[in-house]
């Protein structure tokens, strides 16, 4: 949730609840990161932010163009409390320009404004894909079709230092069925077309491949306790959540056992609900209490958080299909050379509906376009027929 601004009262920062390792704060995180955390104190922020988006979310979000100043006192305040060794990450979902099909730059400004201005280093960029992702935006995606579906996060990994400590030991993956059987039949070590020096180190088992920097986990959270316990209260589940599987990654890569671990926009906790599991100390502050209210179902096994089910070790035996998602090469399909026609307009005139006769258009990259042609009406509109962006009644 953002923070307080000079036309919203904001609640002071109290202690919501506490477990055996973590404490939940209900407030302006801004404030709880000024005046309860000491320098130096924590190992590890891990957190999305509200996104600047076009569109308003019940959650609350920044404007796009307002993101990065918005957000400097919060990378301040983290630069401050975080220790030398410690990392900061922040999963945040880009934005479309309003009416065009172009994206807006706020997220790559926000990291250069974080390493160029607050001095913060960037250890490594990582990429969380949800292959339950919808087709969205439906405008481009689906109904003009001239994007295709937007599945990625970014997710900045930084540090006030080059050199916070980490390990990808903690986040190894299973081998591959050819490297499974390159380890059990050899290698010859020669070098490779690319230019890598392929030695025979190469064929030592170290219990499992290194990942690559992106993360796949599905957002289809539909029956868990936290699902369950906010039906049984009657509360709304917060619309934004990101799946453990984000935040545990970080927490076992970049943090010990006991380590502090802060989120400032917890919004239902899962970074603390993590965090207890893994047997890490942890600090969530939300502002809006709804939001904690359904988060308190996450605690509700006194012997830790209630996932009990998502209790994993470095040993867990390797499963089936079921851990793995597929992603289908390209040109799986492709057949020939030939498709659809393009549109010479680049989609900027609405596909008529099934049925319906394409009028004929000239289309000038030169013509100067008004933006209420380009802006998308809302669905009431567009079922009464007015002011289409084809300029059609």
């Amino acid at each position: 949730m953002p923070h307080k601004s000079e036309n919203t009262e904001r609640p002071a920062v109290k202690l919501f609840h506490s477990t055996q390792r973590g404490e939940i704060y209900h407030g302006d995180s801004l404030d709880l990161l000024t005046s309860k955390l000491r320098t130096g104190s924590v190992d590890l922020i891990m957190t999305s932010p509200p996104f600047g988006l076009v569109r308003k979310k019940e959650y609350g979000n920044v404007d796009a163009d307002k993101y990065v100043e918005w957000f400097k006192p919060f990378a301040e305040a983290f630069k401050r409390v975080l220790k030398p060794s410690g990392s900061l990450v922040i999963d945040i979902g880009g934005a479309w320009n309003a009416g065009r099909p172009t994206r807006s730059l706020y997220h790559y400004e926000l990291l250069v404004s974080l390493c160029k201005e607050s001095k913060f280093h960037l250890a490594q960029e990582f990429f969380w894909w949800n292959p339950a992702r919808l087709p969205t935006p439906a405008e481009w995606v689906t109904v003009r079709r001239v994007r295709v579906k937007d599945a990625i996060n970014c997710i900045w990994w930084l540090s006030p230092t080059p050199w916070p400590k980490a390990s990808n030991k903690r986040v190894l993956q299973p081998y591959s069925d050819s490297m499974k059987e390159l380890l059990v039949y050899g290698y010859k070590p020669q070098m490779r077309p690319s230019g890598h020096d392929i030695s025979d180190k190469f064929q030592n088992d170290n219990g499992g491949s290194i990942p690559p920097n992106l993360i796949a986990a599905a957002h289809t959270e539909s029956n868990s306790a936290y699902i369950r316990y906010c039906a049984d209260k009657k509360l709304k589940p917060h619309p934004a959540r990101f799946p453990s599987e984000v935040p545990e990654f970080f927490i076992r890569m970049l943090t010990d056992v006991n380590d502090l671990v802060v989120d400032p926009f917890a919004g239902s906790c899962v970074t603390g609900e993590t965090a207890e599991r893994t047997k890490r100390q942890w600090i969530c502050c939300e502002l809006r209490e709804d939001y904690l209210q359904g988060a308190l179902g996450r605690f509700q096994n006194e012997e830790g958080p209630s996932s009990a089910l998502h209790e994993t070790s470095y040993k867990k035996p390797l499963g089936g299909e079921k851990d793995f998602y597929r992603i289908s090469k390209p040109g799986v399909l492709w057949n020939g050379v030939e498709g659809p026609q393009l549109a010479p307009d680049g989609g900027f005139k609405r596909p008529p509906k099934p049925g319906k006769k394409l009028k004929t258009t000239t289309y000038s990259p030169h013509r100067s376009h008004q933006p209420e042609q380009l802006a998308l009406m809302d669905a009431s509109e567009r079922r009464k027929g007015k002011g289409k962006p084809d300029g059609k009644a």
